[in-house]
């Protein structure tokens, strides 16, 4: 059933690990009449981490740094959603008092520059941040995009910005599995929505019915040709996304076949056996994997547990400081469609 115009349209959020197709998502979604997700942005999470600084948002000069933070500065690539960051950081200084609120607006004035009913906002990162986004906008839904473990880590090998080894790559992927699957629990099939890179790139509009079903959106053919909008939608500095403006491929699914060596074949099966049976993919067969490396894995797994645990206990402790709620008024980020 589709969305009424008048009633109230939540969030939308992308997940996933990278190199899982989370752009290729994104674009499909954003081709949708009624929503826009913008290019990858960085003052959503950034914000949020630092919300002790900008102080009591009651307070009007509180609420006009923060916008000037949001919108002036090159960090937080507010200046490649091609909005007037003067309008925008006059609309987040006289809108509600809320962290919520003021990086809503922000993402709203995108939807609206798109003549766009529904915003959102999609980044891999979010997945190890789905509480912080939560308590950001507690009516947020979310598309998880789950492509297979070894893909992933073999696409992260090839890209420029990646400097953490083969090690590391695995044991995120194995990581955001984890996370995500407690999340999928608890906010259940009305706030969370998986679907497979192979299945979507696959069989595109079944997928994509599926997930505006979810959303409660009427599906679009346009959400299929999302190659489309790669050029606007897509920085250029990201040729990592070159993919993206082309007709769906699917001849990448499965190639870590070909991409990754028997030894980093033979260790992923080995720690992500049961993650990649849970999700439909079939081990490759290896034989059991140098026990050497195999200790190294555990260790690198073991230190992205315990930071990850230590940022949600340094976070607990910094919401006992906090000078008011954080979540999203409605009335200060809905778009007037």
């Amino acid at each position: 059933m589709a969305t009424s115009a008048l009633s109230p349209a939540r969030p939308v959020f992308v997940v996933g690990c990278p190199r899982s197709g989370t752009t290729l998502l994104q674009l499909m979604l954003h081709a949708h009449p009624r929503i826009a997700l913008p290019p990858e942005t960085r003052f959503v999470l950034p914000a949020y981490e630092r919300r002790l600084s900008f102080g009591d948002l009651r307070e009007p000069l509180n609420r006009a740094g923060l916008a000037q933070w949001i919108t002036g500065r090159r960090e937080t690539r507010f200046h490649e959603l091609g909005l007037d960051a003067e309008v925008v950081a006059g609309r987040i200084a006289d809108g509600p008092p809320t962290l919520g609120s003021a990086l809503g607006i922000a993402l709203k004035a995108y939807a609206e520059s798109h003549g766009k009913a529904r915003w959102g906002d999609k980044r891999p990162a979010y997945a190890l941040h789905v509480e912080e986004i939560l308590r950001l906008f507690p009516d947020a839904q979310f598309v998880h995009l789950v492509r297979d473990g070894r893909d992933c880590a073999a696409s992260l090998l090839g890209m420029p910005w990646w400097h953490r080894g083969f090690h590391e790559a695995v044991a995120t992927w194995a990581q955001v599995m984890d996370v995500t699957r407690r999340y999928a629990g608890r906010l259940g099939p009305g706030a969370w929505h998986e679907v497979r890179f192979e299945d979507l790139v696959a069989d595109p509009e079944t997928q994509l019915r599926l997930i505006c079903a979810y959303l409660g959106e009427e599906y679009d053919p346009a959400m299929t040709r999302p190659h489309r909008l790669a050029r606007t939608a897509v920085p250029a500095r990201k040729t990592w996304h070159r993919r993206t403006r082309g007709a769906l491929d699917t001849s990448r699914a499965g190639s870590w076949q070909q991409r990754l060596t028997p030894d980093q074949i033979r260790l992923a099966d080995a720690v992500l056996g049961d993650r990649l049976a849970r999700y439909g993919y079939e081990p490759s067969g290896a034989v059991r994997p140098d026990p050497a490396e195999l200790l190294r894995y555990r260790r690198v797994f073991a230190l992205r547990r315990a930071a990850h645990a230590k940022r949600r206990l340094l976070d607990r402790l910094t919401r006992l400081r906090e000078p008011g709620p954080v979540a999203a008024a409605r009335s200060g980020y809905e778009v007037t469609a």
